[in-house]
């Protein structure tokens, strides 16, 4: 692996291509993943894939006027000056922030990359093209403004942001909801039973935090391996599994933690249980208000389903723990 100061100027231009080639082809690569979530936003990268090719075919004639049309075998990982980052552009479905910016980071290298090759380039022709292509670079983000002026129009803007949200709702809102569902909920019977059952605070405790962390781990692995998300669109099967899991384990560990109330105190199975009683109130109708602010239940829907739902829960761990 060579130092970029020990590049001549063959190399260089060699390298300036390949470098070229990769960022057209990891825009187009982005414009494909985003034609049927953001088509306008789609067209913006089209547009800076096809001025990528300009800037190759020119340096590929001034190499091939200097040094033949047999280019050298050599790419960014073979010289210690790039930053070394995971291949995004390989995900499906990727959020347009993740996207933008590896934009921006591709567009900052570049124009770092031709300045460093301009200053080190004898040749003046050479010399002169690096460095009109380092501001062009520099100049890259008014192209992406003007190409977003173009395509990107008001109505295009509002038609994206809906899908952005929908985007949104089924990778993080949607398996995270359904986490903190299954974790209050799930969680009562066992819970409730072990604290109407032992009335220790501590055992009831235990009994809680295992279940939520179980709940969790069990819930977590479910999401991610139920849809690769390739064809859903419902986004990394990693990210949404640990969305899951996590709320899960929240969800239980929500009216769990009121029974560290040390078994010491004077009526402290009664002040545990009646807190518990309580955060599992305001968990239900959370969940019933979440149910309709993200996934468009009617309220009084949400509500019958989740709180009625969970109450019967509640009540038969009750009862399993006080027979």
């Amino acid at each position: 692996m060579k130092n970029f100061t020990e590049l001549n100027e063959q190399e260089i231009l060699s390298l300036a291509i390949a470098g070229e080639e990769d960022d057209n082809h990891v825009y187009t690569t982005f414009a494909e993943d985003l034609k049927e979530r953001y088509p306008a936003t789609a067209q913006v990268f089209t547009g800076m894939a096809a001025t990528e090719a300009t800037h190759r075919e020119m340096l590929y004639e001034l190499y091939k006027q200097r040094f033949g049309a047999e280019l050298l075998p050599i790419n960014k990982s073979d010289v210690n000056f790039f930053m070394r980052r995971p291949p995004v552009w390989l995900t499906r479905n990727l959020s347009l922030e993740t996207i933008r910016k590896e934009a921006e980071i591709r567009e900052s290298e570049a124009a770092n990359f031709y300045v460093k090759a301009a200053e080190s380039a004898k040749d003046p022709a050479v010399r002169q093209l690096l460095r009109e292509l380092a501001e062009t670079e520099m100049t890259h983000e008014e192209l992406a403004a003007d190409l977003e002026t173009k395509y990107l129009t008001p109505a295009a803007r509002e038609s994206e942001a809906e899908t952005h949200e929908r985007v949104f709702v089924l990778q993080y809102v949607q398996p995270g909801l359904a986490g903190l569902m299954d974790g209050s909920v799930s969680t009562l019977a066992p819970l409730f039973a072990a604290a109407f059952a032992t009335q220790n605070n501590w055992k009831t405790f235990l009994v809680g935090l295992a279940a939520s962390l179980g709940g969790g781990i069990s819930m977590g692995f479910a999401e991610a391996l139920s849809d690769d998300g390739s064809v859903t669109g419902r986004g990394n099967p990693i990210l949404r599994g640990i969305a899951c899991g996590v709320m899960t384990t929240i969800g239980g560990l929500g009216h769990t933690m009121p029974y560290l109330v040390p078994d010491s105190w004077h009526n402290a199975f009664y002040i545990a249980t009646t807190i518990a009683g309580i955060v599992v109130f305001f968990e239900l109708w959370a969940i019933a208000y979440m149910r309709t602010r993200y996934m468009k239940t009617p309220f009084f829907k949400a509500a019958l389903q989740v709180v009625v739902g969970g109450l019967i829960v509640l009540i038969t761990g009750i009862l399993i723990g006080g027979a």
